[in-house]
C-alpha cells in the first residue's frame, strides 16, 4: 500500500466513524478555548475541564485576567500541572491580547504565536477549532499515531509531521482530522498498549502488520 492510498483509506474510515468530532475541552468563546489549551499542556482535558469553570468565573474576560496577579491566577489553577508557569503564561497572554489586539483572539498564525504560552500546536488548535481553518495541530497523540499507522515515516519533529499531514489530507478534512487522530490516540491507539482488536483502521495500519 502506498502512503497516498493509506492516507485516503484512513481518512475515509474516520469520516464514516466520526463525521463531526469535537474537542473535549469545554469553552464558550475563543478566549476561553485559548486559556484551556494553554492549561492542557502535559495535563488531561478532564483535569482542565475541572479547573476552567472557576477560572472563567473569576476572570471572564481578557481584561479581567490581565488585571489579575500571578498569585490570584495560580489559586484558580493550582491543581493543574506546572501551575506556577501556566499562571505567568496566562497573565502574559491576557495582557498581550489587551495591549496588542484589543482583547480579541487573533485569527492568524503569526499573531497567535506572539502571545505568551502559544506555540504552533496551540495556534493551530485555535485556527482549526474556532474558525475551521485548514490547520493541523500536532500534539503527542497526533505525532505518535501518525507514525505508528504509517501516515509519516521517520518524522523527527511535530513541525515535520504537521507539514506531511497538511500536504496529504484534503484541506476540508484538516480541522476534523486533528480530532480524529487525537481521539484515536487517546482511546484506541494508546501509547503503551494500542487496542488493535477494536481499531477501525487495523487493516490499514503499518504497526498492525499491513
Amino acid at each position: 500500500m502506498t502512503r497516498r492510498e493509506r492516507f485516503d483509506r484512513v481518512m475515509e474510515r474516520f469520516r464514516q466513524a466520526m463525521p463531526d468530532p469535537k474537542t473535549e475541552l469545554n469553552y464558550s468563546n475563543p478566549f476561553e478555548l485559548l486559556c484551556a489549551v494553554i492549561l492542557s499542556a502535559q495535563c488531561t482535558d478532564k483535569r482542565v475541564n475541572l479547573i476552567t469553570p472557576g477560572l472563567f468565573r473569576a476572570f471572564p474576560t481578557p481584561q479581567a485576567l490581565a488585571a489579575a496577579s500571578v498569585e490570584e491566577i495560580f489559586e484558580c489553577i493550582c491543581s493543574c500541572s506546572y501551575p506556577n508557569n501556566k499562571a505567568r503564561l496566562l497573565q502574559g497572554m491576557a495582557r498581550t491580547l489587551v495591549s496588542d489586539f484589543g482583547g480579541e483572539v487573533p485569527r492568524n498564525m503569526d499573531s497567535l504565536l506572539s502571545l505568551p504560552g502559544v506555540g504552533r500546536k496551540t495556534a493551530n488548535v485555535i485556527l482549526s477549532v474556532v474558525w475551521g481553518d485548514a490547520a493541523m495541530a500536532v500534539d503527542t497523540h497526533v505525532f505518535r499515531v501518525s507514525e505508528r499507522i504509517g501516515l509519516t515515516t521517520g518524522s523527527k519533529t511535530p513541525l515535520q509531521t504537521e507539514k506531511i499531514l497538511t500536504a496529504n489530507i484534503p484541506a476540508a478534512d484538516l480541522p476534523r482530522a486533528h480530532h480524529w487522530l487525537i481521539l484515536h490516540g487517546r482511546y484506541v491507539c494508546k501509547a503503551r498498549r494500542p487496542d488493535c482488536a477494536n481499531c477501525i483502521i487495523a487493516d490499514l495500519c503499518r504497526h498492525a502488520g499491513h
